[in-house]
């Protein structure tokens, strides 16, 4: 059987950043990728918006606003090097009714205590900024941009090659068990055994703990976001990136417009709950997702506080009308016919059992094995801090010396 010092499993843009970070840190402990899918970075880190977060939105002194602020000068810096497409576009964020203002000023004021450069505008600046947009004031945010997170995930995999290290495509991991100080790990392509272990499975994290023999005290819960796009000829009125003011008890932040690297701009999303780990049509359906989702308490606790939020998004999904007008609160001039149906992604959501939404990353050692069990947006944006410090504590729980 195949050893290895250091497998990571999970080819999204988390577990690649981790197998960076470790081929740089220890190079004497080249790491295994273990991807399921015939190609790297196919479901979170191949569905998301394409944004550049600037940490406006977290929680000052938490590890998102810590990692999400730092971690996307180094994206952009990491981009600049390696010649992929970027943009430092901006954003606004609108309030479009009195009750939201109070909303505002906590987002400026989070924004500031993490060290976010940003601009509190009135009307006339933000029609200078987005001439179709509507509000009543906005936060102009300039260090926010636009990437191709899938590039980013792809160039993270061939400097990971290029040190020494092996990332591995449609190797679907069964079966994990001890192997006397370490780990056998049985895939559908053979058997490898791991010294170490590092869990960055995204959708699959909390069953690939439980394969490991860990009980995880969080559980994932699917959330499928769907969005539209504007037609050709109707990209005009969309300048950049157009939010609205997120309702605080979730860590969606609503329907708004944002303008891709490659070109178009996506409406959505919505947040709707998934019947499928990966179920990325309204139709999809997996029963051992659906009855894991629906039966777990912290589930059924949150669904009992906010089904009325989950009925409106529900219905956003299935009414075009419906979804428009919420979009039409910040761009008064769109129409259904300026929209036609775009993609949609699922955010792997850790619930507590208490029913809180788990808002911050979420990391947790045992021996010889570090499990991601949370890590959702913005962690592509501060991928390459959150896989420095999840090298950091690999190199404390394995015993690895540090090689600069």
């Amino acid at each position: 059987m195949p050893e290895a010092e250091a497998v990571i499993i999970g080819g999204g843009i988390v577990g690649l950043a981790t197998a960076l970070a470790v081929s740089r840190r220890y190079p004497q402990a080249p790491p295994l990728v273990l991807e399921k899918e015939g190609a790297l970075a196919q479901h979170q880190t191949g569905h998301n918006s394409g944004v550049i977060h600037s940490g406006l939105y977290y929680r000052p002194g938490s590890l998102k606003a810590q990692m999400t602020v730092a971690g996307a000068r180094r994206l952009v810096a990491f981009c600049h090097e390696h010649g992929l497409a970027h943009e430092l576009c901006g954003k606004v964020v609108v309030a479009t009714t009195p009750a939201e203002l109070p909303r505002l000023e906590e987002l400026r004021r989070r924004g500031l205590a993490n060290g976010v450069q940003l601009e509190e505008i009135g009307r006339e600046r933000l029609r200078e900024i987005e001439p179709h947009a509507a509000g009543l004031k906005a936060l102009h945010v300039p260090a926010t941009g636009i990437v191709d997170y899938v590039a980013v995930a792809q160039k993270y995999a061939e400097i990971v090659r290029h040190r020494g290290g092996e990332v591995r495509t449609a190797a679907r991991v069964l079966a994990i068990a001890r192997d006397g100080g370490g780990w056998a790990i049985e895939t559908n392509g053979g058997g490898v055994r791991a010294r170490n272990l590092i869990n960055c499975a995204g959708l699959h994290c909390d069953r690939i703990a439980r394969l490991a023999g860990f009980q995880p005290p969080l559980r994932i819960v699917p959330f499928r976001g769907e969005y539209y796009r504007l037609l050709p000829e109707r990209q005009s009125l969309v300048q950049a990136l157009i939010y609205p003011v997120p309702d605080p008890a979730f860590p969606f932040l609503g329907v708004h417009f944002t303008r891709m690297i490659g070109g178009g701009v996506e409406a959505g999303p919505n947040a709707v709950l998934s019947l499928k780990r990966e179920g990325y049509g309204k139709t999809d359906f997996n029963p051992r997702d659906a009855w894991e989702a629906l039966t777990f308490i912290g589930f059924i606790r949150l669904a009992a506080k906010f089904w009325r939020t989950g009925l409106g998004e529900m219905y956003r999904s299935f009414s075009k009308r419906a979804f428009v007008r919420a979009l039409q609160r910040l761009l008064p001039e769109l129409h259904e016919s300026d929209l036609e149906p775009g993609g949609a992604g699922v955010r792997a959501q850790a619930l507590d059992p208490s029913g809180a939404l788990v808002d911050d990353f979420a990391i947790q050692a045992g021996e010889r094995v570090i499990h991601v069990l949370n890590a959702p947006s913005p962690a592509a944006t501060a991928s390459l801090l959150i896989g420095e410090a999840i090298a950091e504590r690999a190199g404390q729980a394995f015993g690895w010396r540090e090689q600069r």
